[in-house]
Parts: C-alpha cells; structure tokens; sequence
C-alpha cells in the first residue's frame, strides 16, 4: 500500500519543480526582454539585468541540486556557483568595457550550455528540450566570446535572444515535466485502479 503514496510524493515533488522551471523560464524572458527593449541602453545597466538574472538562475540551480541525484549534482552546483559569481561580478562592479561584459557573459553562455548539452544525453523526458537550451546558449556564447569587440547592441541583441529562447525552452520542459509526472500517475489502460 505504500506504493500510491509514493507515487503521490513524487508527483507533488514534480508540482513544485515544474513551478520553478516555469518562474526561471519567464524571469529569463523577462531579463531578455529588458535587454532588448532598448539595445543602446547603458551597458551598466545591461550588466546589472544580467547579473540579477544570473544570480537568481544560479541559486534556483544551486537548490535544484539538492534534488538531482548524485551524478548530476555535482553539475548542478558548478553551473549555479558559476552563475552566481558571474552574476555577483555584474552587479557590483556594472563594467563601462563592452568587451569585458561581453566575455563574462559568453563564457558563462559556453559553461552553461556545456553543462545542459551534459544533461541533454541522460535518459529522461524532455530531452529535446534540454538539448535546444544547450544548443542556443553554447552557440550564444561562442558568437559573443569569438567577437568581444562587439558593440553594446550587438551585445543586447545576442543576449536578448538568448535569454528569451532559453526562458521559452526551460518554461515548456517545466510544463513538459508536470505531464509526464501527471500521465505517470494514471493507471495503466485496462487495470482498474485500487480504491
């Protein structure tokens, strides 16, 4: 009997994390849309966007972590103290260099992808997805590390772009994940369920 309340844990678990992977999704759409809303935008200003959402993915990453098993916790964590610092650094020190805005910020898009495109090929659901997160910010960042000379609107637009495309793929893997848990739950076709 204790199997359906473990199944019922697991699917109030999965409830909550699909929450997180939607807020983060839309706060990365949100931080893609402040920076494109106005691309000439002091790139102090654009820093410190940055640098909040890379703070608030870091943690989220940090605390995901404590519920992933063993072999992606370690990765978890990296990301999200890698985020974290990078993010730390933004804020407080907004740099007035395009160039070197721009490095922190592919770098981080290189490490971050590089760590998904990792995940991308464990077996689960929402592969797909994973894979297209890591894609996006790994290309992301290779084009902003490849060109650090770019201007702070090429700057705006690149990260734009990215955050907005990796806020669309980590809100529908969040959705994703709540329907699989959900479909999980029903009982199989022609069993009848224990009442």
């Amino acid at each position: 009997m204790a199997e359906p309340d473990m199944a019922a844990d697991r699917f109030e678990d999965v409830r909550w994390a699909r929450w997180v992977f939607v807020l983060v999704g839309l706060l990365s759409m949100v931080a893609g849309v402040i920076v494109l809303d106005d691309p000439k935008n002091s790139l102090a200003a654009i820093a410190v966007v940055i640098g909040i959402f890379l703070v608030i993915d870091g943690i989220v990453d940090v605390l995901l972590s404590l519920f992933s098993d063993a072999g992606r916790r370690a990765l978890a964590v990296l990301i999200g103290v890698v985020s974290i610092v990078v993010g730390i650094i933004l804020i407080r020190h907004p740099i007035r260099s395009v160039v070197a805005v721009a490095m922190f910020v592919g770098l981080w898009l290189i490490v971050a992808g590089a760590v998904r495109l990792a995940w991308a090929f464990e077996p689960s659901q929402g592969r797909l997805w994973r894979l297209l997160v890591a894609l996006v910010e790994m290309i992301a960042g290779i084009v902003i590390v490849s060109s650090p000379g770019i201007g702070v609107a090429t700057l705006a637009l690149l990260v734009g772009i990215a955050l907005i495309l990796r806020g669309i793929a980590v809100s529908t893997a969040g959705w994703l994940i709540y329907h699989a848990a959900k479909e999980s739950r029903r009982p199989a076709h022609g069993t009848v369920a224990a009442t």
